[in-house]
């Protein structure tokens, strides 16, 4: 059986890095928003919502896998209760499970750490900045209902607790 899986978060607190590890240990197929959105600014598709079609896109995609019986695990921030009506959607649509990862990184000095690495290292304008991270953070809607809670900078082996969160 199919499982829809959504790995929320802040950027740089190891969402696409956790994502790629248990996909393969499940396996699933990852689908990162962040590419979408930075392929299609690549292409100059614009948009009045920024973001918003690289969401739709994700969305649209996932179905399909998910209707071929494969498990998806959806990367993104989804940091508004707007993006994550999209996948309780699609789930409910499909009558698959949902399963919502909310990834952390719990010392503020680590994530930032990382938000700068991965910026200096960039290869496109759309990988935020430190001060890009505060503001999203400032925008991030908590998240409410069941989800497991993984901080990637505590948890010496993430992907096993994941794991089984995720088999239906």
């Amino acid at each position: 059986m199919s499982v829809l899986a959504v790995f929320a978060g802040l950027p740089g607190v190891g969402k696409s890095t956790l994502a790629a590890r248990v996909a393969a240990a499940l396996p699933a197929v990852v689908l990162p928003v962040d590419t979408v959105d930075f392929t299609l600014q690549r292409y100059q598709v614009s948009e009045q919502r920024p973001g918003f079609a690289a969401y739709g896109v994700v969305a649209a995609l996932a179905e399909e896998q998910l209707r071929t019986g494969h498990s998806v695990i959806v990367d993104a921030v989804n940091p508004v209760r707007a993006a994550r009506q999209l996948w309780v959607d699609l789930s409910e649509r499909l009558s698959v499970p949902l399963r919502v990862v909310e990834v952390m990184c719990g010392d503020a000095a680590e994530h930032r750490r990382r938000v700068e690495a991965r910026f200096a290292t960039r290869d496109h304008d759309g990988i935020p900045d430190w001060v890009r991270v505060l503001e999203r953070q400032a925008e991030y809607e908590p998240y409410l209902g069941p989800r497991l809670v993984v901080d990637t900078f505590l948890a010496a082996e993430p992907v096993p607790p994941v794991v089984a969160y995720l088999n239906p």
